[in-house]
């Protein structure tokens, strides 16, 4: 596996048509390195998180995956088909549809299946893995609508996966998860990073940070800070950034206290 960055960002801003985003990025994350995107609410975490899709213009810059890099900084870059796996913040599928979870976890495949292709033994296998991977092996057949919320969480990972990503973009993955399936999905977390999977996580969660990934980045509007977990998270640094929030760390609540002159 090649040592290059799975995803470089140099001075890249993210910005909407109506001029909300996010700017002043610089990261770089390893294969097999979790990175926590940590920022108050409409700090620009999803922003950022789109933007490494295509979803959200890149308008500063320069962004490249892998080994393939675009010829000028202002050139659009994208992904590789299949490089990318991605979580998002809220999933629109009915519980109430009747699809098991093997099948919901098979729409991973449908990128590489195209329009004509049954799925074969590798796609299978890819669902099969993925499933086992966040820890749901005995259910593979059970309605996807008789899980619970935080099964189904877990089960929509596991479409992402189904892709065999190289990156795994996470939107609050751990929002409403009881203690269980948050364990579940750190466990998850600490396999995919062993098997080389890059992960970017974008979380309020600071014990999360501290449990599974390697590096932060705080992010309020602009890039505040970035680094090693225990040289980022310190409490200057999350005043910064959630001036007047309450935040969890160590699993209790640290309230910051708002500055003069912000």
């Amino acid at each position: 596996m090649t040592d290059s960055p799975v995803l470089r960002l140099d001075g890249v801003a993210f910005t909407y048509a109506g001029g909300a985003g996010v700017s002043g990025l610089d990261v770089s994350i390893a294969p097999g390195e979790a990175v926590a995107l940590i920022g108050p609410n409409g700090a620009g975490k999803s922003t950022l998180l789109k933007g490494v899709l295509g979803l959200v213009p890149q308008t500063a810059g320069h962004m490249s995956f892998a080994d393939a890099d675009a010829a000028a900084a202002q050139r659009p870059v994208h992904a590789p088909d299949g490089m990318v796996g991605f979580l998002p913040q809220s999933a629109e599928l009915d519980a109430d549809f009747p699809i098991n979870l093997e099948q919901v976890v098979m729409q991973g495949r449908y990128r590489s299946l195209g329009l004509f292709r049954w799925p074969g033994r590798a796609d299978r296998a890819a669902v099969r893995d993925a499933i086992e991977t966040v820890g749901l092996g005995a259910l593979v057949k059970r309605r996807f609508g008789e899980l619970s919320g935080g099964q189904r969480q877990r089960g929509l990972l596991a479409r992402a996966l189904a892709s065999e990503p190289r990156l795994l973009l996470l939107d609050e993955p751990f929002n409403g998860l009881d203690q269980a399936n948050r364990d579940a999905l750190i466990d998850t977390i600490r396999r995919l990073k062993q098997r080389g999977v890059s992960v970017l996580v974008s979380t309020h969660d600071l014990e999360l940070a501290r449990l599974v990934c390697d590096t932060v980045v705080l992010v309020n509007g602009t890039q505040l800070a970035s680094g090693p977990v225990d040289e980022v998270l310190t409490l200057g640094n999350v005043q910064e950034c959630f001036e007047g929030v309450e935040v969890e760390i160590d699993e209790h609540t640290l309230v910051v206290p708002g500055h003069e002159g912000h």
